[in-house]
């Protein structure tokens, strides 16, 4: 029996794809080791997204390669979709895979450790060409290491090329899963407790915009984007023993009036809606071509605000995108204070090679990205907060998660349907757990968790 551990880089997806790889290997026999132990084989299932998560990823795999340098070290994933040269002249990779090979994991890794006994020196690399597939990975999950959340991937692929990105390249064209083959997940992972599931993809709002091109049922002109998704949630919505759905992020465009009345149809759906925006300028999104203006954006926030009572929104920006004036930040930043989010995240502009914003003019410098950045992190801690308080004092439900000690005393921690973290002290540790379904409670201030690094609710059940 050898041992395997495994490390994952990235987004959501990667970290459900390397859920999936585990169960196929541990349902080969193979036994699953912390990374930080001594194995047989190191697979790091890598991320491209930024040059900082090319980095991690070469870092993680020559970090395995130290820990054993007999070890196989296999590279997995987006990385070694784009790395080319990088990839074949990496002494420290032996094996790479690929996207769209992950659910091979097993046939792939037998395969080169039969051949590695003929030619001790062999480097292999398994990489189909991602643009041009049409075929969805077909991967399922049985089980996680979270026992209430579950992510299901419902699509792969990205048609929308951004300007800064280079997904499209590593993942390539939208590919939808079956609508059957997911439904069969969920209910296989209501079958085992799981109370949550979270639609999650690398562009889900274009989900089964693939299937309309293949069936020809309607003309693309007529199609909106957003019914196809909708209609999958509706379904997943029905499975019983689901008590919450919750959507991964969604393109600003796809929130109709229409879509979002359908939406809040749904009693079980989470009202936390992460609507990706990158800039509150205009002239920065054309840039950074992004298919909706300032004005789309915020006719889509206020149809959630109206459909459901006091949504969370959330979402990304990017600062010191190439051109980026200080007129056109201060534009981003009113337009952030007028809207009102929940939680944003921000990031600083990250040159990445290969897409058309590496060679724009007008590139702006580190420092004055930092400051910018930290300016709107501050805002975004006070926007946070202000949300969080809306809480304090009101009932509210909880879907338990784990129990962790915090500042001494022992919590229970879960999150409420807008995904605001909530902490219900248990006294001692042999008191009754908190069951893992939805608990009625009723914060009552702010706790600050070092170790999770974020502000939660202290709360008492009711």
């Amino acid at each position: 029996m050898k041992n395997v551990a495994l490390h994952n880089l990235g987004c959501k997806v990667n970290s459900y794809e390397m859920e999936v790889m585990r169960q196929m290997l541990q349902e080969k026999g193979y036994n699953i080791v912390p990374f930080d132990q001594a194995a047989d084989i190191y697979i790091i299932n890598t991320c491209t997204v930024t040059n900082i998560a090319d980095r991690k990823s070469r870092q993680m795999l020559h970090r395995a390669k130290q820990k054993n340098p007999h070890a196989i070290v296999v590279a997995v994933g987006c990385y070694v979709q784009t790395g080319g040269e990088k990839i074949e002249m990496d002494d420290s990779i032996d094996l790479a895979v690929g996207n769209n090979r992950k659910k091979d994991i097993v046939d792939i890794l037998e395969a080169y450790l039969a051949e590695k006994e003929r030619d001790k020196t062999l480097h292999d690399t398994t990489v189909i060409d991602i643009n041009h597939t049409h075929e969805y990975e077909e991967m399922t999950l049985r089980r996680t290491a979270e026992h209430t959340r579950a992510y299901i991937k419902i699509q792969d692929g990205c048609n929308q090329f951004c300007s800064y990105c280079v997904i499209p390249f590593a993942r390539g064209r939208v590919r939808s899963r079956r609508e059957e083959d997911i439904l069969e997940e969920v209910r296989g992972l209501s079958a085992c407790g799981y109370k949550e599931v979270v639609l999650t993809g690398i562009h889900i709002s274009s989900y089964g915009i693939d299937f309309q091109e293949k069936t020809a049922q309607k003309k693309a002109a007529d199609y909106n984007g957003s019914s196809r998704l909708i209609d999958l949630v509706e379904q997943v919505h029905q499975v019983e023993g689901i008590e919450r759905v919750r959507l991964g992020s969604l393109e600003p465009r796809i929130v109709t009036q229409e879509a979002a009345r359908r939406l809040a149809a749904l009693p079980k759906l989470c009202p936390h809606f992460h609507l990706s925006l990158q800039s509150g300028c205009d002239a920065t999104l054309k840039r950074m071509n992004r298919h909706y203006t300032t004005r789309e954006y915020a006719e889509s926030v206020e149809a959630l605000r109206r459909a459901f009572d006091h949504p969370a929104i959330t979402t990304d920006v990017i600062v010191g995108f190439p051109g980026e004036t200080e007129e056109e930040f201060l534009t981003t930043r009113a337009f952030l204070e007028r809207i009102g989010f929940y939680e944003m995240h921000i990031f600083k502009y990250s040159k990445r090679a290969g897409t058309r914003a590496a060679d724009m003019p007008d590139q702006v410098p580190p420092q004055i990205m930092t400051a910018r950045s930290n300016g709107l992190l501050a805002l975004e801690k006070q926007q946070s907060r202000a949300f969080r308080s809306r809480l304090l004092g009101r009932q509210t439900q909880v879907l338990f998660e784990e129990t962790r000690k915090i500042e001494g005393s022992l919590y229970r921690i879960g999150h409420t349907g807008d995904y605001v973290k909530i902490a219900v002290p248990l006294g001692t540790e042999d008191a009754a757990p908190l069951p893992n379904t939805l608990c009625t409670v009723q914060p009552k201030g702010f706790l600050t968790d070092e170790i999770l690094r974020s502000e939660i609710l202290r709360s008492e059940t009711l």
